[in-house]
């Protein structure tokens, strides 16, 4: 008899979470408007693109920290908009600064505007380097199963790998390199980019990822916070599917009422 799939918290840099569903904070049409899908999907993790948002840099400005408080919410400074590994570093240590030696970080180094494709070569050398400076990382990288080793032996906190281009909503596009990363990880799999509706963050946890990190899929939707729900509600239930374990694929009919033992 196959052994059932056990369950386990999702735990990044030793603190412990009970949503999986992470959230961005961009490309909403307003502070309010942010606040109220991000307690829809119930997310406990969420990402901010530091060159973009003011959580502190300008006073005169609306602070996103007054609607999502550091004490309620684990802030996710993020490198959006960085392609090169200096100004990466530059962002994290401003990040640092501005939230009070905050220490966890989303990396990702973009190659170029038009596919905001990793710049792989970049993203090492600023890994590196934040590692080495005690940051704590969630790299952002390829859905590419030996890069996400390296970033896992480098020392990574966690390794998110795409599952498609940024804002393409596409969905998983390559679903056996994500399920050959999974089950050769040691750290957090969550699948970053790419997912465009509640199926695609269902497929993603399906494939055993600890947790799915999601932006313009929720903030592009016409409704941004039924479509929080609704992720909210897929992830929980594609967890639900993978635990469970799904019956295997096959060519042929198998009823689903046996008719051996029929009394006619």
């Amino acid at each position: 008899m196959t052994e059932l799939k056990q369950d386990r918290p999702l735990v990044i840099a030793g603190r412990e979470y009970r949503s999986r569903l992470l959230t961005g904070t961009g490309k909403y049409a307003d502070l309010e408007q942010t606040r109220a899908a991000t307690e829809a999907a119930g997310a406990e993790i969420v990402t901010v693109a530091i060159r973009r948002s003011n959580i502190g840099q300008d006073p005169g400005e609306p602070n996103l920290l007054d609607v999502l408080p550091p004490d309620k919410y684990t802030i996710l400074p993020n490198t959006a908009g960085c392609f090169n590994a200096e100004d990466a570093v530059r962002t994290c240590r401003l990040a640092r600064e501005l939230l009070d030696d905050h220490t966890l970080v989303k990396l990702e180094v973009l190659g170029d505007e038009r596919t905001l494709f990793p710049d792989i070569v970049e993203t090492i050398r600023a890994a590196e380097t934040l590692i080495d400076e005690g940051f704590e990382v969630m790299v952002y990288t390829n859905d590419d199963p030996i890069l996400a080793r390296r970033f896992e032996e480098m020392g990574c906190v966690a390794v998110m790998p795409l599952a498609a281009p940024i804002g393409s909503g596409l969905g998983i596009q390559n679903h056996w390199n994500i399920l050959e990363i999974v089950e050769n990880a040691s750290v957090p799999i969550l699948v970053d980019a790419g997912v465009g509706t509640a199926s695609d963050a269902a497929i993603a946890m399906e494939l055993g990822c600890d947790g799915v990190l999601m932006n313009t899929a929720i903030a592009g939707a016409q409704d941004p916070v039924r479509m929080a729900r609704a992720m909210k509600l897929a992830i929980e239930a594609g967890r639900e599917a993978y635990l469970a374990g799904r019956i295997p694929k096959k060519r042929f009919a198998s009823a689903s009422s046996p008719i051996e033992g029929t009394f006619f």
